[in-house]
């Protein structure tokens, strides 16, 4: 058989979920603990761990789909409620970590694109995410 017939064609799926609330990184809202034994560990700060299960509710009510296991681009815009503006690599792996602690996707390491991702500005009243993924489907050709 030739390279064009075991050729599969790609269709695609997006999806659309908005995160309200001011996004927060994961990296610098960190804090050190100490277990009784005096050991050191590193949990993540009382404001992402709120941000996070508000993250986990608002998901909850906007995703019923199956969880997404294949390769998937995620473009992610945000709105943040000051001009100080975190580091968008940051905010980038804290979302994706929520979206797989929320069972949308399976693992972040199936995000291959990042494509159009950005701090958008400032929205004082509406400080949110706004979150597209386009999953990839294989579908076989005749």
């Amino acid at each position: 058989m030739s390279r064009k017939e075991h050729r599969k064609d790609t269709m695609t799926k997006a999806i659309n979920l908005i995160l309200k609330g001011r996004p927060i990184t994961k990296k610098n809202s960190q804090r050190i603990a100490r277990t009784k034994n005096n050991r050191t560990f590193i949990i993540q700060s009382k404001q992402f761990l709120e941000y996070e299960k508000s993250c986990l509710w608002q998901l909850k009510g906007q995703y019923r789909g199956d969880m997404i296991t294949g390769q998937v681009s995620l473009k992610a815009l945000y709105w943040m409620p000051t001009k100080a503006f975190p580091d968008l690599a940051n905010l980038l792996e804290a979302t994706c970590d929520i979206l797989e602690k929320a069972k949308v996707i399976e693992n972040d390491k199936n995000i291959i694109s990042f494509d159009g991702s950005r701090i958008v500005g400032k929205d004082k009243d509406n400080p949110r995410v706004e979150i597209e993924l386009i999953e990839a489907l294989k579908i076989q050709s005749n």
